[in-house]
């Protein structure tokens, strides 16, 4: 990736995570990424884009921050708590503004139903989901494993919703030890 591109997408990502995607001009991503306005569209065509190269690395740090976690499991409930772990260390991440939530659905939410933000932003949670499906498999039948999965899905939306709402990662830390006690009856 060339260092203006990575400049213009770690600069728009601090802004639209802080301050919203349509709050955020252009000019205030150049600036912050010291970047001529030439340059933002030798690298993206419009702020759509912009928009949804952002997504698409929101998503990406968190597969690697689950990769990280998952690759220290040695077993599947560990497996199943590394997703929680995740977000947790998502939370913890150093955010200029303190945390608000998930930087995915903050930026959906500002888009309508249909937009390709909304689904690429659908697509990320789905996916989190599968990870929770594909490891749940492994120790319960099938239908409890996609039960499950959309359970603990519930329990970390809520938890990042309400760890966004009050700035801190304690209610996702409080989900994981839900999910926690909920595989250790298995």
């Amino acid at each position: 990736m060339g260092r203006a591109r990575e400049r213009l997408l770690v600069a728009a990502s601090r802004r639209f995570y802080d301050d919203g995607v349509h709050a955020t001009g252009i000019d205030t991503i150049t600036s912050e990424a010291g970047v001529a306005k030439k340059s933002l569209y030798n690298n993206f065509s419009s702020k759509a884009e912009l928009v949804s190269a952002y997504v698409d690395a929101r998503h990406e740090e968190w597969l690697d921050l689950h990769r990280e976690r998952s690759a220290k499991a040695s077993t599947a409930t560990d497996r199943v708590l590394a997703v929680f772990d995740a977000y947790i260390d998502h939370a913890n991440d150093g955010h200029d503004n303190g945390y608000r939530g998930c930087g995915l659905l903050n930026a959906a939410a500002e888009f309508p139903a249909g937009h390709p933000a909304r689904d690429a932003v659908r697509g990320h949670k789905e996916q989190v989901e599968r990870i929770l499906f594909e490891t749940l498999e492994a120790v319960v039948t099938e239908a409890e494993a996609l039960e499950l999965a959309e359970h603990f899905s519930f329990l970390l939306e809520g938890a990042v919703a309400r760890a966004g709402l009050e700035g801190t990662p304690a209610r996702l830390e409080h989900a994981r030890a839900i999910a926690s006690r909920m595989l250790a009856a298995l």
